[in-house]
């Protein structure tokens, strides 16, 4: 029955969005009037809120977005709301373009907004998607005197208070690494390979096992993986937000892909300590991918070391959070021999089965609906 109950919720994972969660991205400046601005919203995230694939050939066309680009228009500014001391401010849309950011092609919606009452505080009621994706995200950047102030909406907060004076240090440093967090929790692929790691951790021989019980060796085994994974992952991160190296998002995407693959594979021959050169080769692609995040962001570069420090400070929560989770149910399972004999073998199968479909897809540029320029 264990074998079957674990069967079934692991094969539930190759479900699991393979790409980058739903974000929009609403970047505002303060005028004499009020605010001039661009919005970002994937094409991806359009298609089931209003239909943009006419013929139905899960491709979106130039064509078929520029016919669309008055129910674009009208369909995001009706989730969106600015006032200004409880006035309402004018929000108007300017002529469309598309813009291809790490995960693919967005709209982007030059906006102008007008308010009559143009005084500090602002605020800004978000809502777009909410209804059809609790998952999605706004993330809106204010860009202030000095550093700019940033905003992470959801459904459960969905107000942010607009200022017109440079944010505080301590509230950007708040905001980003919540962001951190949150595509740490979101990031299926990043979860995937760090658990592929955990697996194996403290599964000794079974003489080790007996002669140092108890929670240490597998601690200091899991201390040795996070330390190297994370160790590498900032390396990298720093190095592609700052702009000193730069590789195309398909072949960053393709390769965390293909780590979950390595590490999947490795899990069936994992019966000694897990080795720490594994998560630190990887750990240096998946900073790459954390680095898109931020880049996608488009952040001021006067705010960018804060940013990039606070990003990745969240990034360790999220990750720290997720092995406090899963410890405690890996040691309790590996107190059982089905755990060695009939866990792992299933695991590395399932887990090695979802990269390798990941691989495929990101590799080939195959995706339920794409973006061309035709």
């Amino acid at each position: 029955m264990r074998i079957f109950v674990l069967t079934v919720l692991m094969l539930l994972a190759p479900q699991v969005y393979a790409h980058k969660p739903s974000d929009s991205y609403l970047q505002l400046t303060p005028t004499d009037q009020g605010f001039t601005g661009e919005w970002r919203i994937a094409l991806r995230d359009l298609e089931p809120a209003i239909g943009l694939d006419r013929d139905a050939d899960r491709k979106i066309t130039w064509g078929e977005v520029r016919t669309r680009h008055a129910e674009i228009a009208n369909y995001a500014l009706t989730r969106l709301a600015i006032t200004g001391n409880e006035a309402p401010c004018e929000i108007r849309a300017g002529a469309q373009l598309v813009d291809d950011l790490s995960d693919g092609a967005y709209t982007v919606m030059p906006l102008v907004v007008t308010c009559e009452r143009n005084a500090a505080p602002w605020t800004l009621d978000y809502s777009l998607l909410f209804d059809i994706d609790a998952t999605h995200r706004g993330l809106v950047t204010v860009a202030a005197t000095g550093a700019p102030q940033t905003f992470a909406l959801s459904p459960q907060n969905n107000r942010a208070t607009l200022s017109a004076g440079e944010a505080g240090p301590w509230r950007q440093f708040i905001d980003m690494a919540r962001e951190g967090v949150w595509h740490i929790w979101i990031g299926y692929d990043h979860i995937l390979f760090l658990l592929a790691l955990l697996l194996p951790a403290g599964l000794r021989a079974p003489r080790q096992r007996d002669e140092n019980g108890g929670w240490a060796p597998m601690l200091k085994d899991v201390l040795m993986l996070v330390t190297a994974f994370t160790v590498a992952h900032s390396i990298t991160l720093s190095l592609a937000a700052l702009k000193i190296i730069s590789l195309p998002p398909r072949l960053i995407e393709t390769a965390i892909a293909l780590s979950i693959v390595v590490a999947g594979m490795r899990l069936r021959y994992a019966i000694a300590r897990p080795a720490a050169w594994i998560a630190f080769s990887f750990g240096l692609i998946h900073g790459f991918g954390f680095a898109n995040v931020l880049a996608d962001l488009q952040l001021p570069p006067g705010s960018l070391a804060l940013s990039l420090f606070a990003f990745n400070i969240g990034v360790e929560l999220g990750q720290c959070a997720i092995v406090l989770l899963a410890l405690p149910l890996i040691r309790y399972a590996q107190r059982h021999t089905f755990y060695e004999r009939a866990f792992m073998p299933v695991a590395a199968v399932l887990i090695s089965a979802v990269g390798l479909a990941w691989s495929l897809e990101r590799g080939a540029g195959i995706s339920l609906l794409t973006a061309s320029s035709q």
